[in-house]
């Protein structure tokens, strides 16, 4: 006989007698419902996945998404504009970097100052967004060597990524939190020889990437476990709203950086790279990795241009100063406003909502990539085997911090 069980889909803004959902499930003998996570390794973080499994094959995954209560947008409702950016740090803490890029560059507009800001802030600005893609990719790529049974690249990966954490340090202060990118400006200019530093970095990186695809993506094993694996469909990646590598990797060619081309974006030769299909499915979790270390190279060769700006016709200068156009108070005019910007993982955007008379937004809310992402997850899951759950999984790269707000 059928054994019936029932199940909450919760949500954090609820408390647990008062689900959003109770649903009766048919569960049939030969089926076990499983709990992945949170304690399992390759969540990355509080998720939790509600499995239906037939032996070991997955009937059905639903990702129960959260439970840290950072509260992003509430404490931003509460803050004047300039306060919130430490805040944005820690929603995906992996890119700080590129997050507060993102944000920063949303008030600007609102502000109505975004063509006011100095060209050697934006390269610099561009400059320490590329480091941390790259940092954002390393972990990425690493931890799902890890995932998939591969401790040594991730270990090479880390390796890398230290140089990286080390620069930005440098630069702010910190190693992962930076409260470094201001409105209308920076925090400061790049030290004494950081561009010097940076130029000696990508020289570095360059054959460590290639020794990275001869370990990694070439391996026959790594191959064996992602090819055919995890396909998600073009059509299917952009109804849910999926961006960057994940949608990229489905087969296309979208890119903010290219299509809103921000910032000095447009001032710069870089590729978009886009799963093809080389070791199996276009779309499958092989495409999503290729595509992150494709990624790699674009941003080294993002850096070498922006470096040779820095170092050019935007060099330090003693009467530069990088808080010059940072306004004394924020208060941009009554309006609803949305800026994105291309994180590591996809589109990251900023919706605000102002009254004109307070210097704290009356509505902040953030479209975050890994949520759209992970949304995808019971699509393309349906069918494999519990290993594979795993692998599809790590390749779509979630941060939990930017998940639950």
């Amino acid at each position: 006989m059928p054994r019936k069980i029932q199940y909450e889909y919760s949500d954090e803004h609820l408390s647990a007698s008062e689900p959003l959902v109770t649903k009766e499930e048919e569960l049939k003998a030969e089926e076990m419902l499983i709990n992945i996570g949170p304690q399992h390794p390759s969540t990355h973080g509080v998720l939790r996945l509600e499995t239906i499994t037939d032996g070991e094959i997955v009937k059905k995954v639903i990702p129960h998404m959260g439970y840290l209560h950072r509260c992003f947008e509430k404490h931003a409702e509460a803050l004047p504009f300039n306060q919130i950016i430490p805040f944005v740090d820690r929603m995906d803490y992996m890119a700080a970097m590129n997050s507060e890029h993102a944000y920063v560059m949303g008030v600007e507009k609102m502000l109505g100052i975004e063509n006011d800001i100095p060209q050697r802030v934006e390269y610099i600005r561009v400059l320490v967004a590329e480091l941390n893609r790259l940092a954002s990719h390393f972990v990425a790529i690493g931890t799902y060597a890890i995932d998939i049974g591969a401790f040594t690249p991730f270990l090479w990966m880390m390796r890398d990524r230290e140089h990286i954490n080390r620069l930005l340090e440098w630069v702010s202060g910190a190693r992962m939190l930076y409260n470094y990118v201001w409105v209308g400006g920076l925090f400061y200019d790049l030290p004494v020889g950081f561009e010097e530093r940076c130029i000696e970095f990508v020289t570095y990186l360059k054959p460590k990437l290639k020794e990275l695809e001869n370990l990694v993506i070439e391996n026959k094993i790594f191959i064996s476990r992602t090819a055919d694996v995890g396909v998600l469909d073009r059509d299917l990646a952009i109804n849910y709203g999926c961006t960057g590598p994940v949608l990229r990797g489905s087969g296309l060619r979208y890119d903010i950086r290219k299509t809103d081309a921000y910032s000095v974006y447009p001032e710069l030769d870089f590729e978009v790279p886009i799963g093809e299909g080389k070791m199996g499915t276009v779309g499958d979790c092989w495409d999503r990795n290729y595509v992150r270390v494709l990624e790699c190279y674009e941003s080294l060769k993002i850096m070498s241009q922006c470096l040779e700006k820095l170092t050019g016709d935007y060099k330090r200068t003693r009467e530069f100063d990088p808080q010059a156009h940072v306004p004394k108070k924020i208060r941009p005019k009554a309006m609803e406003f949305y800026a994105r910007a291309e994180n590591p993982k996809g589109e990251l955007g900023f919706y605000f909502k102002t009254n004109g008379k307070s210097d704290i937004p009356v509505r902040c809310k953030a479209r975050s990539c890994s949520f759209s992402n992970l949304s995808v997850l019971p699509e393309i899951t349906q069918g494999v085997m519990i290993a594979d759950l795993i692998a599809i999984m790590g390749s779509i790269d979630i941060v939990l911090g930017e998940v639950d707000r």
